[in-house]
């Protein structure tokens, strides 16, 4: 049996271990959570959010894409030192069981020959972001709550995670269940951001 801390109001309990929500429904309910239990998470459940994130695609199948999970509080703490005293996730880093951060491997996706292929430059940047949300969302399935976090000292999150040269962290999450369940944050209407055919031409005419 599942429990899905998906609010603090409702809660859905999956009778199956490989029953998941919907993705269209994960999609629709998935909020970034800053406030995190202390309850452990299984092993087998952050290695199957970590599944999702190797199975994303990638540039050419480059695979550019590592990921740290990290458990032992002292290096939570010295990688809450990462982040500005303003980022309203540093509490989140420390109160989560579990943080995952993502490093990706520089001049590999969008390169060829050691030159960007693009005028975008390299595109570790896409292709972790579309591994990132493999995780999260699939986090969200199992009933655990994420945060991207982006916004922090890289260079000094790669000297506390010894990371070697050639490769960048790109972004972290906490990984934990949690029981407030906050709000839906607005998006813009399709009307705002759809176009049809050409940019700035209406969907709907």
């Amino acid at each position: 049996m599942r429990l899905c801390y998906t609010s603090n109001r409702h809660c859905t309990l999956y009778k199956e271990a490989d029953e998941t929500m919907d993705l269209s429904k994960v999609i629709r309910d998935r909020r970034s959570i800053r406030r995190y239990k202390m309850d452990p998470v299984a092993d087998s459940v952050i290695l199957e959010c970590i599944e999702a994130a190797r199975l994303a695609p990638s540039w050419a199948n480059t695979q550019a894409s590592r990921y740290v999970v990290i458990t032992d509080q002292t290096v939570k703490e010295a990688l809450m030192g990462t982040l500005t005293s303003s980022n309203p996730a540093r509490q989140a880093i420390v109160d989560a069981p579990c943080l995952v951060c993502l490093v990706c491997q520089r001049n590999m996706a969008g390169m060829r020959k050691g030159e960007a292929t693009t005028d975008k430059g390299d595109w570790f940047m896409y292709d972790g972001g579309i591994a990132m949300e493999h995780l999260v969302l699939t986090a969200w399935s199992l009933g655990l709550g994420t945060v991207h976090i982006g916004l922090f000292d890289a260079k000094k999150a790669e000297q506390i995670l010894a990371v070697p040269e050639g490769f960048s962290v790109v972004s972290m999450t906490p990984l934990g269940y949690f029981e407030e369940y906050p709000d839906a944050r607005p998006r813009k209407s399709l009307d705002e951001i759809l176009y049809l055919n050409q940019f700035g031409r209406s969907y709907n005419t």
